[in-house]
């Protein structure tokens, strides 16, 4: 009776530190109504039109041009980019694609999805997606990891016929994200996001209190880049678990105390 109640209570515990973890891995809410969302696009990286994640940003441009934005990504967190064109009536073949870039401007690979898809002749519109590789906190100089900071989309037809070219088209782009937690923890931490301006700050700036930074993005708090995850919250578990796993192992096996 004694093993079974502490057992109950282990798993009772298990279940109460489970339950904020999985509650955290769920997708960003979407936030197509919210008024604020741009309704334009930059044509380079330094003028790349900034969203928030959740965000629905619109734009018009030609076929022909790079339409770029922007948008911050966080430790642990797996970005999820999409986006549509819409074509004009007529048209050849196209080929569209995005591409995304980090604070550093490398090109982050897909995961999974269709960054780059060629759509017929007469087609309305077409559909482009990028799922990256979860934030990681801390990465070597020569890995190409995916670090805290500004990520940049960019848009653009990579093949069309000459007589296409310029024509009007539409464009919407959506970002949200999944917060892997501590499943994607490393035992360390980027000392700055990856924010154009940041890594140029001077040490006179910081003690001017001067922000040298092309981007509004960051949240009250700050950024979680650091030591604490809800991976802890697992091993302190286990170590719960083993240390009853043990007195229950030594209550089944020390006997009645009482002599034959």
């Amino acid at each position: 009776m004694r093993i079974t109640r502490v057992f109950g209570a282990a798993l009772l515990a298990l279940g109460l530190a489970a339950g904020p973890a999985a509650a955290d891995s769920s997708p960003s809410p979407s936030a197509s109504g919210d008024d604020r969302a741009p309704t334009r696009a930059g044509t380079s990286f330094r003028t790349a039109t900034e969203i928030e994640q959740g965000q629905r940003a619109t734009a018009s441009g030609s076929t022909g041009d790079y339409l770029y934005w922007s948008f911050p990504a966080d430790t642990g967190q797996r970005p999820t980019v999409e986006a549509t064109v819409k074509l004009p009536a007529t048209h050849g073949a196209q080929t569209w694609q995005i591409d995304v870039y980090d604070g550093l401007r490398r090109r982050q690979s897909c995961q999974y999805g269709a960054a780059t898809r060629t759509v017929a002749q007469g087609t309305s519109s077409v559909e482009l997606a990028c799922v990256l590789r979860t934030v990681r906190g801390w990465a070597e100089p020569w890995a190409n990891d995916p670090l805290p900071g500004t990520y940049y989309i960019r848009l653009t037809v990579v093949e069309l016929g000459a007589a296409d070219l310029g024509q009007p088209v539409g464009a919407e782009v959506r970002v949200g994200s999944k917060d892997i937690g501590g499943a994607a923890a490393v035992d360390g931490s980027l000392g700055r996001p990856l924010v154009p301006g940041i890594a140029v700050t001077s040490a006179q700036d910081e003690e001017d209190g001067k922000a040298a930074v092309l981007s509004s993005f960051g949240s009250d708090d700050g950024w979680s880049s650091g030591w604490w995850s809800d991976r802890w919250v697992w091993t302190g578990i286990g170590a719960v678990l083993a240390a009853l796993a043990g007195i229950g192992g030594y209550a089944l096996t020390r006997g009645s105390g009482r002599p034959v």
